[in-house]
């Protein structure tokens, strides 16, 4: 509706353009909505815009325009303000008739056409799966299935990907922790000693390695000098922390390749065990908090078709790799990266950038018109490189976007949470999920913009008050649902009100509310920013409750009450749009 009322107040400067100036009529017309309620319905600044090439002085040029504008039973009146703005003021009757808009397109309101169906493919989350996921991953969670919501309403066709990265060295840790503890169950006391600190230290490991003895026995076992043998020893405490860190490092990988040793072909049935185990829990964890995902892409399916391989060798033929200290290197700096990076190791092996640099083409060669990455923001300096890398095999990087989200810092009873995946030491998404419930947390978590800090106040998203922005909004639906079963009509029936009879201050903003929802589906879609309808319905919940506490709802006068009843389903549909964008639920009760 509000799109329409735009488009129409649009043609009306346009036509008023062509007497005033014809040789700029064909130009863009900007339409917004004032800041100020008070400076009208709708503001527009083509004075301004064209005043320098014009000649003009901009107010001027704007009472040239108003009188050249065309009338329209829309439009009570147009005048200017300030600098050289034309602000329109709608008649009652134009604001009003989103109502109807709103209970005739039900779960349509508000959705676009904008993305015109392109392919757009929205890969997030994308976590190590060598854990349960924190509340840090909640919040890309969160964002990512509202983004992919929010794309979908604006028209877009949504593919939604989580990129597992079953092919790295901290897969390879994840199975080396769950067999030590497979082997301390067993009873081989020893291996006690061989567990690194920088393993994976957390219960869920424990749990892996007693479903390995329970299903095969003593299969695994093997001795614990062959487990250590090798391995450097304990860090020596004269040296520097960047020194002590790197000889536990250098531990870690002598134990993995012991086990590797030991193990034989049994190696990977481990390693297959624990990556099995924590995808599922990954994967239930994400579906349980309504967040959905069309494809699980596999890192090492990059390698086992040997587009890893052909990717690196095409950055090779294109000039864009070097060798140095036997490494291979891609010319980084040549796309405004800070230096340049190995993509194939001394020893032969490709670097985590060379397999992310092959997904990347995958993404381009399965014909996207548009790729975002949700990224965290610690990776805002790899954006750089995979740009530069796309345009290096000769492809539209303008094509990718990243959005970067901030990790979310959980705060119960004013103390800060601590979240280590290694250390075991970390509050679980299903934790915080049983705690504070699922609306909470998605709601939570798109409450503030993407690339912001955020501390999630565990105490505010429990209370049941009017503080908490979800269970403020939430009974604002509640409350309509309750006036619409005390009404006791016909829903149906609603469309044929007399929406004239509303008359009010409250109703005819509450009207123009409801007016700027699809344009803020819009915006939001095209800024990657679901915040913008989590701000929007705290603003329609506001409004509601402040039109709900000042009037009389079901008052004697049928015409007058069905109008009410009506404005008010209008809102309630409204907020279930809304709150679906965001994957978040709508009581009928509270």
């Amino acid at each position: 509706m509000s799109h329409d009322l735009k488009s129409h107040l649009a043609e009306l400067m346009r036509t008023a353009l062509q007497s005033v100036a014809p040789a700029e009529a064909d130009g863009e017309i900007h339409i917004e909505r004032p800041k100020q309620s008070t400076h009208g319905d709708f503001s527009c600044n083509l004075a301004m815009q064209l005043a320098r090439s014009l000649k003009r002085n901009p107010r001027q040029l704007a009472e040239l325009l108003l009188a050249e504008l065309p009338t329209s039973p829309l439009l009570e009146r147009a005048e200017i303000a300030g600098a050289g703005f034309i602000n329109f003021h709608l008649r009652a009757a134009s604001k009003l008739e989103v109502v109807h808009a709103v209970l005739e397109q039900g779960q349509s309101f508000g959705r676009s056409s904008a993305g015109e169906k392109k392919k757009v493919l929205v890969e997030f989350v994308s976590a190590n799966p060598t854990g349960p996921l924190h509340v840090g991953h909640g919040r890309g969670a969160a964002y990512g299935g509202s983004l992919c919501k929010l794309l979908a309403y604006a028209g877009w066709e949504v593919t939604s990907e989580y990129y597992v990265n079953d092919a790295g060295r901290q897969m390879d840790i994840l199975a080396l922790s769950t067999w030590l503890r497979y082997l301390a169950l067993a009873g081989d006391d020893d291996v006690q000693i061989a567990f690194p600190s920088n393993g994976y230290q957390g219960a869920y490991v424990s749990d892996m390695a007693r479903q390995l003895l329970a299903a095969h026995g003593d299969r695994y076992l093997r001795p614990a000098a062959g487990v250590t043998a090798g391995t450097p020893g304990l860090p020596d405490p004269e040296r520097s922390d960047a020194e002590a860190a790197q000889q536990r490092e250098a531990q870690l990988d002598a134990l993995i390749a012991n086990a590797r040793t030991l193990l034989g072909g049994d190696w990977k049935y481990v390693h297959d065990h624990v990556l099995t185990e924590q995808l599922a829990d990954c994967r239930g964890d994400l579906e349980e908090s309504g967040v959905h995902f069309d494809v699980w892409f596999s890192e090492q399916s990059l390698f086992d078709t040997g587009l890893v391989t052909r990717c690196v060798e095409q950055l090779d033929r294109g000039g864009h790799l070097y060798l140095q200290d036997g490494a291979r290197w891609f010319r980084s700096t040549a796309f405004g990266d800070e230096k340049d990076r190995v993509v194939q190791r001394e020893n032969g092996q490709y670097t985590y950038f060379a397999s992310d640099i092959a997904y990347h083409l995958n993404k381009y060669e399965r014909g996207f018109g548009r790729i975002i990455n949700v990224w965290g923001a610690d990776h805002h300096g790899y954006i750089a490189r995979v740009k530069g890398a796309i345009a290096a095999l000769g492809l539209d990087p303008g094509k990718l976007d990243v959005a970067l989200v901030q990790f979310a810092v959980l705060y119960r009873s004013g103390c800060k949470a601590q979240m280590s995946t290694r250390s075991g030491e970390f509050v679980t998404l299903r934790t915080l999920r049983e705690e504070v419930g699922n609306d909470a947390c998605r709601f939570f978590y798109v409450l503030r913009k993407a690339d912001q800090h955020l501390d999630f106040d565990l105490d505010l998203a429990a209370s049941q008050s009017n503080e908490n922005p979800v269970y403020y909004i939430q009974y604002a639906h509640a409350r309509v649902c309750s006036l619409l079963a005390l009404w006791g009509g016909e829903p149906e029936g609603l469309t044929a009100a007399e929406l004239g009879r509303l008359e009010g201050a409250h109703e005819l903003a509450l009207a123009a509310r409801l007016g700027e929802f699809p344009e803020t589906v819009e915006a939001a879609a095209s800024e990657l920013a679901p915040h913008l309808i989590a701000f929007y319905l705290k603003d329609l919940a506001a409004e509601f409750h402040s039109y709900y506490n000042a009037e009389r709802m079901l008052v004697d006068d049928p015409g007058l009450k069905n109008a009410r009843v009506a404005l008010a389903a209008a809102v309630g549909q409204t907020i279930r749009n809304g709150m679906a964008i965001l994957g978040v639920s709508c009581p009928e009760s509270m």
